[in-house]
């Protein structure tokens, strides 16, 4: 008995799949942004950072263990340094530096240029494409990104040293997502992420002994958001991006990113009581908007990925097998050449 069932064809499966685990990853980045607002009045950046990276690898040490997985293979081990070294490592501690020196504006306005820088790297080293809805997606969202951090930015709290470790911060990001790309090609996801944390979690090892003598001082709920932050936007998080990764390019990636201001304004209403301004909501709706269109995909590519109609012809297999025989020649009229030989020669 013939199925009958629809299906979603394997590309398009494929693409909604990849879909949703980046929006995994964008919700739960931003929901970070909340935990290290209360985490951070009690840990160092350094500590914060060490903290969150040890979480992340116990619990992505522990899925490894029960999956079986065991080492990468050689040739991903330096995209995996590089990334764990870069994004793990140097991008959190700086980051957490850099918001205890700016306000929360001008820290979004600097580090969203991320994703800008995503775009040209992955275009030079990688070979990315640029194809215009991308760029008119990731122009919109900064646009967006710009609304946010104007909105959010308070007069006289920014410094020089804050701006420096922001931007160091976004190109930290930058080329760890770029590096982290090569290696998802020759290591699974899981291996990528957790030895990735690993190396991150060795290379914020001096701040040891700081995250001992904060966490002897800190609050419960100081402690429980950084555990939080190891577990959630860490392990599950950093896992469904590299899944998410290794299905599209570096560039469509880092534009997804530009949802998280959008995401971070909404849970400071819901959860902080933070009531965005008209300027704050009009960024948030820029950066939803520029993302959808960074995602998107013309009509034509979506076409190529639908499978052929039930009976349709599929090739040169499907000539009609009761096709009327040619007629004979009639006497004397001269042969037509045959096929490949149409000038008589050999």
């Amino acid at each position: 008995m013939m199925n009958t069932s629809r299906t979603a064809p394997p590309g398009r499966r494929a693409h909604l799949l990849a879909a949703g685990a980046a929006a995994v990853t964008v919700g739960l980045w931003a929901s970070a942004f909340v935990s290290i607002r209360s985490a951070g009045a009690a840990y160092s950046p350094g500590a914060l950072a060490l903290g969150r990276l040890l979480a992340g690898a116990l619990v992505l040490g522990a899925v490894c263990l029960i999956c079986g997985e065991g080492l990468p293979p050689r040739g991903a081990w330096r995209g995996i340094g590089l990334s764990g070294v870069l994004w793990f490592g140097f991008y959190m501690v700086a980051l957490n530096w850099g918001e205890q020196q700016v306000d929360a504006g001008t820290a979004a306005l600097v580090v969203n240029i991320g994703p800008i820088l995503i775009a040209l790297l992955g275009s030079r080293l990688l070979g990315d494409a640029m194809p215009p809805r991308l760029l008119a997606g990731m122009a919109v969202s900064f646009a967006g990104a710009v609304a946010v951090g104007l909105s959010m930015s308070g007069g006289g709290g920014s410094s020089v040293l804050g701006v420096v470790l922001c931007l160091l911060a976004a190109l930290a990001y930058a080329g760890g997502v770029v590096a982290q790309k090569p290696a998802l090609g020759r290591a699974s996801v899981l291996q990528v992420t957790t030895f990735g944390c690993l190396v991150g979690a060795v290379v914020c090892l001096p701040f040891a002994g700081q995250l001992v003598r904060d966490a002897a001082d800190a609050p419960v709920s100081a402690t429980l958001n950084m555990v939080y932050l190891g577990v959630f936007p860490t392990a599950l998080a950093f896992t469904t991006w590299a899944y998410a990764l290794a299905r599209t390019t570096a560039s469509r990636m880092g534009a997804t990113t530009y949802a998280v201001p959008a995401l971070v304004v909404l849970m400071s209403w819901l959860l902080l009581d933070e009531v965005p301004g008209l300027l704050t909501l009009a960024g948030g709706a820029l950066c939803l908007a520029g993302v959808a269109v960074s995602r998107s995909r013309p009509r034509r590519e979506l076409a190529s990925t639908e499978p052929p109609a039930p009976g349709a012809a599929a090739g040169p297999a499907a000539t009609p097998a009761a096709a009327p025989a040619t007629a004979p020649a009639p006497a004397g009229a001269p042969t037509a050449p045959e096929p490949g030989n149409r000038t008589g020669q050999a």
